[in-house]
């Protein structure tokens, strides 16, 4: 069974719809079908259930040889792959260039159609997968699941599958496959990001329904026709799943797998399996009850928040620091506190007042805020807390002083439930957590004698070389020392829509310290096509609370941050003939 014929939810004067030779030889008339109400599906199941009654058996499977015209066929039989798909082309008479040689010497040999890797392509994707080093916790180790002997990934997971459709698949395909192929690939790839994003404007879906139709409209054109089995098709329908079910993660199996791994775990006699799973069950049910409703609202030794928890996760190195880099990460927090805002706005009036010389130069005066801040905001708050009528709080006070110099430097730190790494530890691990993203607002200067720069919102792209933890007396704030790509020169978006940064320019020297609760963390693959280049993709951001009162299902919403804001598209002409390769290699020909 194919489900082609997609063009019928386009337009009715789109061009696809006139089409023949890139499609099935045939124009498309027909409209999109109407889904059903909900009383005609009942009805149709009502009318499958007087075929088939409940509780009654099939008919029995024919032995092995045995051939029964008569019965209808349950057996499983296997999809069309190879030359079976070819003979299908030429069934319909649509791209003769692919039609098999059934005669000859190189009759076990097929044309290199579009969609098939040629052997250098395979190592490509494969060394691509190979080299990839992810965040901790967010798939398998891509690296084990890679043999490069035989050009194939295996031992995936059901989680690792996810992964890999949504964010590491169109990154290994940037370097492979011809631009029109690769594109309606990535598009499909791209769709499932959209469709399983954890938040979305529900104005947005008749775009993404569109997105998917013009997808699969350009994956019949190059793809065979066995390929769109009924979960190809199944992609039309799932925008309609979601306006009238909501988001997709309340509805994935993820939860419930995690869960069943939790009761597997009760199981002490496998001779009796559900008596174990069923006794520690109600156990579990009845301590937690208690815990609940007859004990102290604070269960010990289960912290408030275990998502928001910040603390170091290796052995501290303490050093003396003094010098423009203490002075950097001291205005870093005082930048990034609320309650320092309004002294910021006094300090600019001040020095307008006392240079009025450069009085319109923003660029001078925000470099002389950042200088001399720090030491005029110590002074203020002294005169302030002077005056016992003012009302000074604890973190103004305590800030305002400074740190000490004696910081403890870390090469691992958990912050908001987020591991972070070093870059000099990442090197010496399998996963990589060092990488950083900040959004902030930034001074965005033209040129060196451009005196009016105009703030606004930047993205900074960096990876982590040191942990700070200044000491303030009163608490400790986790600062990360960042090697910045240059905005200007060192980031790029690709024709697909991927942002790709040159991690070896390095800019923002004079600001390379971030408030560690400010930053997301994100990953590098090496870009395929140019290898100075690095791709970023972004880690999901996961919203989870392990109270006791909680969903016992865990954690239930996983967004991947979409690495591109837009769709990428290859304008095609109608005549065109791209179904075989240009490369001289064949496939071998199986049954």
């Amino acid at each position: 069974m194919a489900y082609m014929r997609h063009r019928r939810w386009k337009e009715r004067n789109h061009p696809y719809r006139k089409q023949r030779a890139a499609f099935d030889n045939k124009q498309e008339r027909e409209a999109a079908p109407i889904p059903l109400s909900g009383e005609e599906v009942l009805k149709r199941m009502e009318e499958e259930v007087l075929i088939w009654p409940f509780g009654k058996k099939h008919p029995p499977l024919p032995y092995k040889g045995e051939e029964d015209e008569s019965r209808p066929c349950w057996k499983k039989k296997k999809n069309k792959r190879w030359i079976k798909a070819r003979l299908d082309l030429v069934e319909m008479g649509i791209r003769p260039e692919l039609a098999p040689n059934l005669d000859g010497p190189k009759k076990n040999r097929l044309p290199l159609a579009s969609w098939n890797l040629t052997c250098d392509e395979k190592k490509s994707v494969c060394g691509c997968f190979c080299c990839m080093k992810v965040p901790n916790g967010y798939c398998s180790n891509i690296h084990n699941l890679v043999s490069m002997d035989d050009v194939r990934l295996s031992g995936m997971k059901s989680h690792d599958c996810h992964v890999l459709m949504q964010q590491l698949l169109p990154v290994a395909l940037m370097a492979v496959l011809d631009k029109p192929v690769r594109v309606a690939v990535i598009r499909l790839c791209l769709f499932f990001t959209e469709i399983c994003s954890k938040s979305f404007e529900v104005s947005k879906l008749p775009k993404i329904q569109s997105d998917i139709i013009e997808t699969l409209c350009l994956l019949e054109k190059y793809f065979p026709p066995s390929f769109f089995d009924i979960m190809v098709h199944l992609t039309v329908h799932l925008v309609r799943e979601v306006e009238l079910c909501g988001p997709v993660f309340y509805r994935w199996m993820y939860p419930f797998e995690r869960y069943m791994k939790v009761c597997k775990g009760y199981v002490r006699n496998r001779n009796r399996p559900e008596g174990c799973i069923a006794e520690n069950y109600i156990a579990e049910e009845a301590v937690e009850f208690l815990a609940e409703r007859l004990l102290s609202e604070q269960t010990a030794g289960i912290p408030k928040h275990r998502s928001k928890e910040c603390k170091p996760t290796s052995g501290a190195k303490v050093s003396s620091i003094y010098g423009s880099e203490f002075n950097q990460a001291h205005l870093c927090v005082l930048q990034n506190t609320e309650e320092f805002r309004t002294y910021f706005i006094e300090h600019m009036e001040y020095l307008k007042g006392a240079f009025p010389r450069y009085k319109k130069n923003k660029k001078w005066l925000k470099d002389k805020q950042n200088s001399s801040f720090a030491d005029w905001v110590k002074i203020r708050v002294g005169q302030q807390l002077d005056d016992h009528a003012s009302n000074i709080s604890e973190i103004v006070r305590w800030i305002a002083d400074g740190p000490s110099h004696e910081v403890a430097k870390f090469n691992s730190y958990k912050i908001d439930g987020v591991q972070f790494y070093t870059k000099s530890l990442d090197n010496v691990r399998v996963c990589q957590n060092s990488g950083v993203y900040l959004e902030a607002e930034a001074m965005v200067v033209a040129s060196a004698r451009d005196r009016n720069p105009v703030d606004d919102d930047m993205s900074f792209y960096g990876v982590i070389n040191e942990i700070w933890e200044l000491n303030y007396t009163k608490f400790r704030l986790p600062l990360v020392k960042c090697d910045w790509v240059e905005s200007s020169k060192g980031v790029k978006v690709d024709d697909l829509g991927f942002t790709l940064v040159n991690l070896n320019r390095k800019g923002h020297v004079n600001d390379i310290f971030a408030l560690a609760t400010s930053v997301y963390q994100i990953f590098y693959v090496q870009d395929p096509i140019d290898p100075r280049w690095s791709v970023v993709l972004r880690v999901p951001q996961r919203d989870y609370n392990d109270l006791a009162h909680d969903d016992e299902l865990g954690d239930t919403i996983i967004d991947h941050h979409p690495f591109t804001d837009r769709m990428p598209f290859v304008e095609s002409g109608k005549g065109e003939n791209g179904y075989i390769r240009s490369d001289n290699e064949t496939v071998l020909a199986h049954d």
